[in-house]
């Protein structure tokens, strides 16, 4: 069945992650629309990372489905049984997923231009010319135009992690995954960085799943907020109803402690 802009861009179906005998995520069932931007929230342990690196195959499932744009992905069932699949299928569907870590994770070999063209040269198959200008055109967006040939060492932490979210652009994702992307900042950095998300949230269409311990751009972002503990989702709802009046007492406290 072709996929129709009604298809899920994420879902997770009965999706188990065990480190050792410690289950992370428990049989978890959600999904993202296309386009929707939807920010995790929970103490830390919670599994909140580990949905996102599952996403990015950083992390091996171990048990349930993971379906992309409505197609299985990293495993699917073939006669009944639950199999892993090819690495170069992997491999396709995971140049349409961008991520950006709380370490910036820059080549610090090489200057900014280099770190946004690097990817798109060598796996999207794109002429130097095309990545350049569109890595010019990314660093313009982040507010970084004049740094294309500085290298990192050289940027503060707020100006590495808006290089490090241009290098994700720069892929033309579909999904971009955040997590926690200023938590390695010092405060008065994290504005910095946060208004460019907030711009690239406002003008692409790019499914976004969001980890943040920023509550204030959790509600201005995410068109839906899923609180989670002991890795299963406690509640889910649009931030302004999350936020102001949570249904459930474990959403609450959680607030309580963090507002």
């Amino acid at each position: 069945m072709p996929a129709t802009d009604t298809t899920p861009a994420i879902r997770f179906e009965n999706v188990v992650k065990k480190f050792g005998d410690n289950t992370v995520l428990d049989h978890l069932d959600f999904e993202v629309a296309k386009g929707e931007r939807v920010t995790l929230i929970g103490p830390s342990g919670s599994g909140k990372t580990t949905i996102l690196r599952l996403v990015m195959t950083l992390e091996e499932l171990t048990d349930g489905f993971i379906y992309i744009d409505g197609q299985p992905f990293t495993y699917e069932l073939r006669d009944g049984k639950r199999v892993r699949q090819k690495q170069k299928d992997i491999n396709r569907v995971s140049t349409r997923i961008g991520m950006v870590f709380q370490h910036f994770n820059l080549f610090p070999n090489m200057t900014v231009l280099e770190n946004l063209v690097e990817a798109p040269l060598h796996v999207l198959g794109r002429s130097k010319e095309q990545a350049t200008e569109r890595a010019h055109e990314l660093l313009r967006l982040v507010g970084l135009g004049d740094k294309a040939d500085a290298h990192p060492t050289r940027l503060s932490g707020g100006q590495q992690q808006r290089v490090a979210i241009a290098r994700a652009l720069a892929m033309d994702p579909e999904i971009l995954l955040l997590d926690e992307v200023t938590s390695a900042l010092d405060p008065e950095l994290v504005g910095e960085v946060l208004g460019v998300l907030r711009d690239v949230a406002a003008n692409t269409d790019i499914t976004m799943l969001i980890v943040t311990h920023e509550m204030q751009f959790a509600q201005e972002v995410s068109q839906r907020v899923m609180m989670f503990d002991k890795g299963r989702i406690v509640e889910d709802g649009p931030p302004r109803e999350l936020f102001s009046s949570p249904r459930e007492q474990r959403t609450r406290d959680f607030l309580q402690a963090v507002l």
